[in-house]
């Protein structure tokens, strides 16, 4: 198994290190900062070994394996860099970066280093999300017509907060849309077309936006994401044979229910093993089960998905016109 050095101290780094203490074997031994203050408090409250007042000195760290970065996306691309030029492992939060010209950088280090390579999305590890995307696949839930999935939550926070500001690449689309999107691209394919609106903040950045998409034989898909209403976060998908609920959060349920037309009985759909915390327990297993494997990708989430979405995410923010500053 592995020992994490975690790149960066914010909420979501809190939540995947309290996950990473539930997967036996992998042990968060070193954490880094931009300030020795917030590295060592980080540090005491986690019980992780190491402090490092800088992501340079984490990734120089020779008792780190695997590097979770936890930035946010604007950063990505630097950090990953500096964490591939060091001879880690890298784990990178979703969106990978801003475009996907520069997730094609970064996948073409990692592959040029020989080094494994994964974006953090949870929603494609998510055993209950596997387990549907296998059902559906079948064909015994019947061939899916139209999905709808929405996600979002009201920001209330400072003009300088990660989720409003332009030059750190605030988004509804690439901070909550990337899930619907993933969502869709699990269960019904890769896009033939996508098509999207959206209400812009007066910094440029979309603040609500709606997707509808166009799938594989025919198969529509309805999604939206919010920064400034709380949706019911849910997610179904609609067939000639019924329709099948996830049960919210759609993006790491707990379960699924598929309703046959008719009035026959309910299909509850649970995953193979058991969700791991909230859920990054499950994308930390598959780090640790393809690096035990010698793989430097997963066919859980594998790089062309994570270009695939990449370019959806541009092509979206460009009919949306949101440009950032970076």
């Amino acid at each position: 198994m592995s020992n994490w050095g975690i790149l960066a101290t914010g909420k979501i780094a809190r939540s995947f290190v309290r996950d990473l203490a539930l997967v036996p074997g992998a042990e968060a031994v070193a954490v880094g900062s931009r300030s020795a203050e917030s590295a060592s408090a980080f540090a005491a409250e986690f019980g992780i070994p190491r402090a490092h007042a800088s992501y340079e000195a984490l990734v120089a760290d020779e008792g780190v394996d695997v590097v979770y970065v936890a930035s946010p996306h604007s950063l990505h691309p630097e950090h990953v860099r500096i964490a591939l030029e060091a001879g880690k492992h890298v784990l990178c939060e979703k969106p990978v970066a801003l475009d996907r010209a520069a997730s094609v950088e970064m996948i073409g280090l990692a592959v040029e280093r020989g080094l494994f390579f994964m974006e953090a999305m949870w929603t494609a590890t998510h055993p209950v999300v596997r387990a549907v995307a296998e059902r559906l696949a079948s064909g015994e839930l019947g061939t899916p017509r139209h999905l709808h999935a929405e996600l979002g939550f009201v920001v209330d926070a400072d003009p300088g907060d990660r989720l409003l500001d332009p030059a750190l690449g605030a988004s509804a689309l690439l901070d909550m849309g990337i899930y619907p999107l993933t969502l869709a691209h699990l269960l019904l394919g890769e896009a033939e077309g996508l098509t999207g609106r959206a209400t812009l903040s007066d910094r440029g950045i979309d603040l609500d936006t709606a997707v509808v998409g166009s799938y594989p034989g025919g198969a529509l898909a309805t999604m939206t994401a919010s920064m400034t209403s709380w949706s019911g976060r849910t997610a179904s998908v609609a067939t000639d044979r019924g329709l099948l609920e996830l049960t919210p959060p759609f993006h790491h349920p707990e379960s699924a229910v598929f309703t046959p037309v008719g009035g026959g009985d309910p299909v509850r759909i649970e995953g193979a093993e058991p969700v791991i915390g909230s859920g990054y327990g499950n994308e930390i297993v598959e780090v640790e089960r393809c690096l035990a494997a010698g793989l430097t990708e997963s066919p859980l989430v594998p790089h062309a998905q994570t270009l695939t979405l990449m370019g959806q995410l541009d092509e979206v923010r460009r009919q949306l016109g949101v440009v950032f500053p970076v």
